[in-house]
């Protein structure tokens, strides 16, 4: 019996090393290799969220190609905006081709005024969704700046890599409300993403790791 625990801990033991070694590799730098195009998966929040992150594809090219934003499945006001800005953009250049768009929905992790229990098992079952969703995509980089659905859909694009299916770049950008203090889908994925941006020297200075930019939105 003795000999029996021990052969399993010890069993245990090399499956955390293994898993650790896994998490390592998987959140080490690496250099960017160049491509034509790049696969995106922008989380839209509602409010301001979605609003600062539409100001932000402003700014990238058509080479991120295709595009799939996620909304919480309550969430009408984003995908109207999320349409409303691939319809402008498309009227701008009639003659140019413009890359194709998807909006997905998944469960909204947690509400406003929610308590934390509870909070915990609506993330968890928005996580048991999110995943198959990353699955399906793939995306090469995953784009989000702060509302809750962002954090499953984060771990779900962090388990592609754990599992060796896909290396996916998650680039967070702090709020640019957040002055002094992150929020707390930004404490989460600080340790998480591999590109974490603020907005304010604040929070440049207590988040030495961070990449500050100035104000981006």
């Amino acid at each position: 019996m003795g000999g029996a625990l021990i052969l399993a801990a010890a069993a245990g033991a090399v499956a955390l090393l293994l898993l650790a070694v896994r998490l390592w590799v998987v959140l080490s730098p690496r250099a960017p290799v160049p491509r034509r195009s790049l696969s995106l998966l922008v989380v839209a929040g509602s409010g301001g969220h979605t609003t600062e992150i539409l100001r932000l594809l402003e700014n990238l090219s058509n080479a991120y190609s295709p595009r799939h934003y996620i909304v919480a499945d309550t969430d009408e006001m984003s995908t109207h905006k999320i349409n409303s800005f691939e319809q402008i953009r498309a009227d701008r250049n009639p003659s140019a081709t413009f890359p194709e768009y998807y909006v997905h929905r998944v469960p909204r992790s947690r509400e406003v005024q929610q308590s934390w229990l509870s909070s915990v098992l609506t993330t968890l079952y928005s996580m048991c969704l999110s995943f198959p969703l990353t699955y399906r995509v793939k995306p090469d980089l995953v784009l989000c700046n702060g509302p809750g659905t962002c954090v499953p859909i984060c771990i779900s694009a962090l388990l592609l890599g754990i599992l060796g299916i896909k290396k996916v770049i998650i680039v967070y950008v702090e709020s640019i409300c957040r002055v002094e203090h992150l929020s707390l889908s930004g404490k989460i994925l600080f340790h998480l993403s591999d590109y974490f941006i603020v907005q304010w020297p604040t929070l440049k200075e207590k988040y030495p790791k961070s990449v500050y930019l100035g104000r981006i939105v």
